[in-house]
């Protein structure tokens, strides 16, 4: 591992196992947080030459009226056909890594936290040092996300069907959360590992 750098936990899980209230408490702690989502958002920003190639691509109708991307209707695209998703990955994918290897090189917590939740789907779990995975069972990721989206459970399904399993998850973890309790559970369980993390750093 470098020494010139943080420590990089690559931070993952299931749809509605609780990764945005996870990164929200180590972010509370005085970690910097880089989101691959917050990432995928600002690389089809509105004005973005990844997006002007996407509407030329799928046709101006995939643009909102006020410019910005349709995203359900790109994500009904993509669910549907997987040439038009791999079309979309190897447009998106090589500018959110650039994206995101800019923002961790670019960090000053003593270790940085990445959000992603399609960590262990891609490459990106190799620009991490340990992988921590936000668990719960599956029940609970159907009822937690349907409350939370108001999509219905089919099309949530769907997703985690799309998505690493949870036993694959578990097994490519270095360290796991069991976030099927209450939040200060959750938090109790962040600061535990916050303190590990920091006497694994490099930097201190």
């Amino acid at each position: 591992m470098s020494t010139s750098r943080p420590l990089i936990i690559g931070l993952t899980g299931g749809i509605g196992s609780g990764k945005t209230a996870a990164s929200d408490y180590f972010k509370q702690l005085g970690i910097d947080i880089v989101d691959a989502d917050e990432v995928a958002r600002l690389v089809v920003a509105k004005g973005s030459p990844a997006l002007a190639r996407i509407s030329e691509h799928f046709g101006s109708s995939i643009l909102r009226p006020d410019g910005e991307l349709n995203r359900a209707q790109l994500r009904d695209i993509i669910f549907q056909s997987p040439e038009q998703k791999t079309w979309l990955e190897q447009l998106l994918h090589p500018l959110i890594r650039l994206n995101i290897t800019e923002q961790l090189a670019n960090v000053s917590s003593p270790y940085t936290l990445f959000v992603s939740p399609l960590l262990l789907e891609t490459d990106q779990q190799q620009l991490c040092d340990r992988i921590l995975v936000i668990d719960v069972p599956v029940a609970l990721q159907l009822e937690r996300a349907s409350n939370r989206d108001n999509n219905n459970r089919e099309q949530i399904q769907r997703i985690i069907d799309s998505q690493t399993s949870r036993q694959e998850r578990l097994k490519l973890a270095d360290d796991v959360i069991d976030n099927s309790e209450d939040v200060a559970a959750l938090q109790q369980k962040i600061a535990t590992l916050h303190t590990e993390y920091l006497t694994l750093s490099p930097q201190l």
